[in-house]
């Protein structure tokens, strides 16, 4: 399959997204639209750009319910990570149709395509499904089988239900399930079978890329979502006004990500195996760190880097008395490893080790070693700090609310990032949650007003101007 992270390169056509859509599952986000008429029950193809939040969660993307009963209609993602559609009527499925293949990487995006062509006289042809512009065949269902639909059976998308975004309901005032992650680009075509080459295509480095799908029919229910608009984030760019009304969304949930600009996250599912001695935390469409209390948690970024500068931000979202963190990088080759001694985490990492008010401390932390940062009053909650590594100067400045905090340069210690990846890192000692931003929204998920601070190359939204030369972390300065 080809490469699913963009970067730079883009197709002749120069076609870019600037910006995605961030459903949220824990502020209950989705959109909504209820259709005046009934169309094309029969036939329709539906396209979105995908970037998950939550692993091993069924995620909703697109559905509608049968109505008053308990059937309803899904594309989604399902607990066992595969991609796929299915329609329950209640007592059994019409059709259900799921990838062998699942797809579980945070740090990437995904186009999906799926076509429904139940009047097709071949019944593997009356469902496919797409991945970056190649057609998955390898598919099962709940049975251990795909279960096609028979023909001419009427799908519940195009009928006069609600049709939700990010959320499935049976029926909608039932309560369900909602999305968690990133959507940009969502189409859908009333009437026709398409394929992906309507919505994508290859750029030279062999990378799957959007394509401008403006010039396209989209029929009478079709519509076109890019959230372009961050005070109208549901508002359809087809032409036919059918906009989707929003819930659990706001002007802080248009974020940079993008197809055509990758951001680093948190990775929800890398942890080193330390003798099961700590646990992982991360939240929010992985761009929070937290710790509920009991053992202690870490959160790393998705993308590492070995050379250069880069500048990244976190707000001390709840950080109570006495409670610690540690903030800095950690080298990506250690932290891989599968180490099994007791607190051997502490090696191959550089930055602050800091606890405020109850038995405060304040320490440069750097390979296995600890050494007191004098001079320092730690920061507590509400405080947003900046993050910057100078890879040629083995140096980690960070500020706090814009103004200079700390700096180092850990040459001090006879300690060289050299040339070794390294990852953004967090270690929460205790009850606390941190909102991180790598360049993709400087509100924190809506908790400060946003800056509008970019970098050196003008990629990025920081809530704090970025330090002269340094870049955020994202597909288009690491030229990945």
């Amino acid at each position: 399959m080809p490469l699913i992270i963009p970067g730079n390169s883009q197709a002749s056509t120069g076609y870019t997204i600037d910006q995605s859509i961030r459903f949220n599952d824990d502020d209950s986000a989705y959109m909504h639209r209820t259709p005046s008429s009934a169309s094309n029950r029969d036939k329709w193809t539906w396209s979105g750009w995908i970037k998950r939040g939550n692993i091993s969660a069924n995620l909703q993307m697109f559905s509608a319910p049968l109505g008053s009963s308990s059937g309803y209609m899904s594309i989604q993602y399902g607990s066992a990570d595969q991609f796929m559609l299915y329609q329950w009527n209640g007592s059994g499925y019409d059709f259900d149709v799921r990838t062998t293949q699942v797809f579980r990487d945070p740090s990437a995006w995904y186009h999906y395509v799926v076509v429904y062509d139940s009047g097709n006289d071949i019944s593997s042809e009356r469902v496919k499904l797409y991945v970056n512009g190649q057609r998955i065949t390898d598919l099962t269902g709940a049975s251990s089988s795909p279960a096609y639909p028979s023909q001419n059976t009427d799908s519940y998308l195009n009928n006069t239900v609600q049709h939700s975004i990010g959320y499935y309901t049976r029926p909608p005032s039932s309560g369900g399930q909602y999305f968690d992650g990133y959507m940009t680009e969502m189409v859908f075509i009333d009437g026709q079978a398409l394929d992906p080459s309507s919505f994508g295509e290859y750029n030279d480095s062999n990378i799957w890329i959007p394509k401008d799908v403006s010039g396209l029919t989209f029929g009478t229910n079709g519509f076109h979502i890019d959230g372009r608009d961050s005070s109208d984030l549901g508002d359809d760019e087809s032409g036919n006004g059918n906009d989707f009304t929003t819930s659990g969304l706001g002007t802080h949930d248009q974020v940079s990500d993008s197809p055509s600009n990758n951001f680093c996250v948190l990775n929800p599912i890398s942890i080193p195996n330390y003798g099961g001695n700590f646990n992982r935390g991360v939240a929010e469409t992985n761009l929070a760190a937290y710790n509920a209390g009991g053992a202690e948690t870490y959160a790393i970024g998705t993308m590492p880097f070995s050379s250069g500068k880069w500048y990244w931000e976190f707000y001390t979202t709840s950080y109570p008395a006495g409670n610690g963190i540690v903030y800095g990088i950690t080298e990506q080759d250690y932290w891989e490893q599968n180490g099994t001694t007791s607190h051997s985490y502490i090696g191959k990492r550089a930055g602050l080790s800091e606890r405020h008010t109850t038995s405060a401390y304040s320490y440069w932390a750097y390979n296995t070693t600890s050494i007191s940062a004098s001079g320092l009053t730690p920061f507590q909650q509400g405080v947003v700090v900046g993050t910057a590594v100078d890879m040629s100067t083995n140096t980690i400045t960070f500020t706090t609310n814009g103004s200079a905090y700390a700096s180092k340069d850990f040459d001090d210690f006879s300690y060289a990032f050299g040339s070794n990846a390294q990852f953004p890192v967090w270690r929460l000692i205790a009850a606390t949650t941190l909102n991180v931003n790598f360049g993709q929204d400087s509100t924190f998920n809506g908790q400060v007003t946003a800056g509008g601070n970019s970098d050196a190359n003008g990629v990025g939204n920081f809530k704090y101007s970025v330090p002269s030369g340094y870049l955020a972390l994202c597909t288009k300065n690491l030229g990945s």
